[in-house]
């Protein structure tokens, strides 16, 4: 009767240690998109780019909101430009890319992120993708780090291209987890991550430039010069 006790506290251990590990090196935020309100952001009132998470806090607040967390929403080109498509309230404010190139934008497939008026969040490959006028936030990026619960298969367990990475991936429930590496990582164990809390689908946000910002994970950064930004509000 002892050895299962033994074997049962020595796996508690392991699991704490894994958990500890996991919220030392990576910032992870879990959001019910039905309950709490996402919000995709580029511009203020005024038309002046918001660029740092900052300047997001700043301009959320003069709306009488508190910014629950933050992070970079994709990438973008001179002058703050979003890449690819961008939908903001309804309003597409830049088009579909469906073009080859260099960069990691363009490595596949390439993926949209979006939020439809009912509050449903989605990810879809930009090949499959149709738009509708009931989508209400929409980001464009690549590659996708999950498809269909599987690591996409262009990457390699021990490549060297090591890099800060931010991302957001969708859980069967419909949850959407937005997470960001604390420490440089390659694009197989970032995605390796999003496929351990559970995911089904992740694509890549950005990289080195990336940033995020979530007081009760005790993360603060509100520096940046982005385009893109989330933000979940209260």
């Amino acid at each position: 009767m002892k050895i299962p006790i033994i074997i049962f506290c020595f796996y508690i251990v392991l699991s704490c240690k894994e958990k500890l590990k996991t919220e030392n090196d990576f910032v992870i935020f879990t959001v019910n998109p039905q309950v709490e309100n996402i919000s995709f952001y580029w511009k203020d009132n005024d038309g002046r780019i918001l660029k740092s998470i900052d300047n997001l806090k700043k301009y959320v607040e003069r709306e009488d909101k508190n910014l629950k967390f933050a992070m970079n929403g994709g990438m973008f080109e001179k002058n703050n430009l979003p890449k690819g498509l961008y939908i903001e309230d309804f309003k597409i404010l830049n088009t579909i890319d469906t073009l080859t190139g260099e960069g990691n934008f363009y490595l596949n497939p390439n993926a949209i992120f979006y939020l439809t008026k009912n509050n449903d969040a989605e990810l879809i490959e930009t090949e499959k993708f149709k738009y509708n006028s009931n989508i209400k936030y929409a980001t464009q990026s690549g590659p996708m780090l999950l498809i269909n619960d599987k690591i996409n298969p262009i990457f390699k367990k021990d490549s060297k291209n090591l890099n800060i990475r931010n991302g957001v991936g969708l859980l069967k429930d419909g949850k959407v987890v937005f997470m960001m590496s604390k420490k440089e990582i390659n694009f197989y164990n970032f995605a390796y991550q999003f496929k351990e809390l559970g995911c089904t689908k992740a694509l890549y946000l950005d990289g080195f430039v990336s940033r995020s910002y979530y007081p009760k994970g005790n993360w603060i950064q509100k520096d940046g010069d982005f385009g893109v930004m989330i933000g979940i509000t209260e």
